[in-house]
C-alpha cells in the first residue's frame, strides 16, 4: 500500500500523489467492515482510512458523554464474522463497543492503515484516470495534501455533526456550553447549576448520570418520547463462558435476538396499528408507574408509538424524582450571561449548558464537496431528487466507484444498523467483483434504476408510521433545507431487515453499467486466503 505523505506537507506533484485501490472516509463500524471483508473475501489490503477524529470508533469516539451506550443488544450490535462472547452487558457501553471495534481492526491489521486528525475536504472523480482524488486537510496544522483511489467508500456516520442550539445569545453566556457529542471531562459539574437541552435517547442516558453531581439540573424539553422499560442487565460470567465454549451458542443467541427485533418492525407498518397499540400501551403503563405524576403531561406523547425512535429507560424516569431536577417544556427564548431566559421572562440560572439536542441529519457528507462526472456535485444530484437518496442505499448515478456503507435510508428504528452495514459492504463488493477480476475499470448504477428505486422506497415510506404517526422526528427533513423537500425521509428503511439482506445477496446486474479500462486482477484466490 502506498504510504501517504507526511500530514501537513505541501501538496505534492500529481505524479507523486499516493494511491490505494480503496479509500474510506471514517474509521467506525462501516470502515472496519469494509477493511475486514476485503481481507476475508478477496485477500485485498490496498486500503486506507481517513478520519477527522484522533482515534478509531466513529460514533463511539464522537459520543463519549456519561452514560453513552447502545440501545441494541450487543449480540446483534456486532459483526456476524466477529462474534464476541465477552460482552459484559446486554446493552453495551460506548467504551466497550470501542474496545470491540479496536479488537476487530487489529485482527485484520487495519489500524496501520488509518490516518487520523485528517478531514476530507473534497472528493473529485478524475474521468481520464478512472480514479477518485481526495483533498485532505490536517486538522492540526491546517495543511493539505491529496490521495487517489479506484474505489471510494463514504462512511462519515450519521451521528457525528452536532446540531447547534437554535436559541439566540449563546455567545453571551459566561459559563461553559458543551454538546453531548463533544463532551469535555474538564468541565466541572459538581455543585454546579446545569441546564440540559433535549430529551431523546442521549438525554435519557445522560441526565441520570450527571444529576447526582449537580446542585440543580433543569432539563428543557421540546418534544416527547415513548419510553420503554429497561432491557439492559449485566451478563453473568457463567453465561459468557457458555457462549464462549458451547459450539453454536453465539450464533443461536444472535439469531434469537434478530427474530425478536424483527417482530417489533410490525409497529412501523400502517396496517399493523393493533401491534403498535400494544407496544404503546406497554410504554404508557411503564411511564405512569415510574415517572413523577407531575411530569406525566410533559412526558407522554400524543403521537403513535414508532413515529419516533423509542427510548429504553436507563434510569431516567426514576431520576426525575430527585429534588434537584426540574423538567420544563417552557420555550427558551434567549441565552444570557448567567443562564437562559424563558418565554415567561424568568431567567434560569446556569453555570453549564449541555446540549443533548441531537445531530444534523439528512445531510450525508454535508461538509465534503463530492464532484462526479461532468463536474456535477453530489448536492446538485440530490437536489434533483428532492433529498438524499441512493440506489439500494449504496450508490448514485454519475458518481462511479463510490459507495455508501451506511447511506441514505439505511437507519432502522428496531434493530442493528451493523447488519445493514455488513449487507451494504457485501453488496458493493459483489458489484465490483468484475472490476477486481480485470473485466472493467468502472461500475456505475444506471440513472433509470436509481430513479425507479427511489420512487419505490418513498412510496413505501409514505405508508409507514414515520409519515402517518403525527410526529416530527429526525427521520424527516422538516426545515425545508436548500435542495431538500420538506418532509423528505432520507433516513429510514421501509422494509424488514431480511428484505435488504436478500436484495444484497443477489444484485440486479442489469441495473449496473460496467465500462472503462480494465485493471490487472488483484483478487487473491480463495484457496490462498
Amino acid at each position: 500500500m502506498a504510504v501517504p505523505p507526511t500530514l501537513g506537507a505541501e501538496p505534492v506533484p500529481e505524479e507523486d500523489i499516493p494511491y490505494t485501490q480503496f479509500a474510506c472516509i471514517g474509521t467506525g463500524f462501516s470502515a472496519i467492515a469494509l477493511g475486514a471483508t476485503l481481507s476475508r473475501w478477496y485477500g485485498l489490503t490496498s486500503v486506507i482510512f481517513f478520519d477527522r477524529a484522533s482515534d478509531l470508533g466513529g460514533t463511539w469516539t464522537v459520543n463519549q458523554y456519561p452514560g453513552a451506550a447502545c440501545d441494541v443488544p450487543s449480540a446483534l450490535y456486532s459483526f456476524s464474522f466477529a462474534s464476541n462472547p465477552s460482552w459484559t452487558r446486554i446493552l453495551p457501553a460506548g467504551k466497550e463497543i470501542k474496545e470491540y471495534l479496536r479488537s476487530v481492526a487489529e485482527t485484520y491489521n487495519l489500524t496501520p492503515k488509518m490516518v487520523f486528525n485528517t478531514s476530507v475536504e473534497k472528493a473529485e472523480w478524475l474521468e481520464h484516470a478512472q480514479r477518485w482524488r481526495l483533498t485532505l486537510r490536517n486538522t492540526t496544522t491546517d495543511r493539505t495534501h491529496h490521495h487517489e483511489c479506484q474505489f471510494l467508500y463514504a462512511a462519515p456516520g450519521h451521528f457525528s455533526k452536532p446540531r447547534p442550539l437554535d436559541v439566540p445569545g449563546v455567545e453571551t453566556f459566561k459559563g461553559e456550553v458543551i454538546h453531548s457529542a463533544r463532551w469535555r471531562d474538564d468541565v466541572p459539574l459538581d455543585g454546579k447549576k446545569v441546564i440540559v437541552f433535549g430529551n431523546g435517547c442521549t438525554a435519557a442516558q445522560l441526565v441520570p448520570q450527571i444529576a447526582p453531581r449537580t446542585q440543580h439540573l433543569t432539563q428543557i424539553i421540546r418534544s416527547r418520547h415513548w419510553i420503554m422499560p429497561p432491557v439492559d442487565a449485566v451478563v453473568p460470567l457463567s453465561v459468557r463462558r457458555i457462549l464462549q465454549y458451547t459450539p453454536g451458542m453465539l450464533a443461536l443467541q444472535r439469531f434469537i435476538i434478530f427474530v425478536l427485533a424483527e417482530i417489533d418492525f410490525a409497529a412501523f407498518e400502517t396496517g399493523k396499528k393493533w401491534w403498535r397499540a400494544r407496544r404503546q400501551a406497554k410504554a404508557e403503563r411503564y411511564m405512569r408507574a415510574t415517572a413523577p405524576e407531575k411530569y406525566l403531561p410533559l412526558l407522554i406523547p400524543d403521537w403513535e408509538y414508532g413515529c419516533k425512535r423509542r427510548v429504553f429507560d436507563s434510569g431516567y424516569l426514576q431520576a426525575l424524582h430527585r429534588d434537584n431536577i426540574t423538567l420544563t417544556e417552557e420555550k427558551a427564548v434567549e441565552v444570557v450571561e448567567g443562564g437562559v431566559r424563558m418565554e415567561s421572562g424568568q431567567v434560569v440560572d446556569a453555570d453549564v449548558i449541555v446540549l443533548a439536542n441531537g445531530f444534523q441529519m439528512n445531510e450525508l457528507l454535508g461538509e465534503i464537496e463530492v464532484v462526479g462526472r461532468g463536474g456535477k456535485t453530489l448536492k446538485e444530484h440530490w437536489a434533483e431528487f428532492g433529498g438524499v437518496e441512493a440506489y439500494n442505499l449504496v450508490a448514485v448515478n454519475g458518481f462511479p466507484n463510490l459507495f455508501f456503507p451506511l447511506g441514505p435510508n439505511a437507519a432502522t428504528g428496531h434493530t442493528s444498523t451493523v447488519m445493514t452495514i455488513e449487507n451494504a459492504v457485501n453488496y458493493s463488493l459483489r458489484v465490483i467483483k468484475p472490476l477486481l477480476e480485470g473485466r472493467a475499470g468502472v461500475a456505475e448504477v444506471k440513472r433509470e434504476a436509481e430513479e425507479a428505486y427511489v420512487k419505490e422506497i418513498h412510496q413505501e415510506l409514505d405508508k409507514m408510521v414515520w409519515a402517518t404517526g403525527g410526529c416530527n422526528s429526525w427521520y424527516k427533513m422538516e426545515s425545508g433545507a436548500t435542495g431538500t423537500k420538506k418532509g423528505w425521509n432520507g433516513m429510514t428503511y421501509p422494509w424488514w431487515s431480511g428484505h435488504y439482506w436478500w436484495r444484497c445477496l443477489f444484485p440486479v446486474w442489469k441495473d449496473w453499467e460496467y465500462s472503462g479500462k480494465a485493471s490487472k486482477s488483484t483478487i487473491v484466490k480463495e484457496e490462498e486466503l
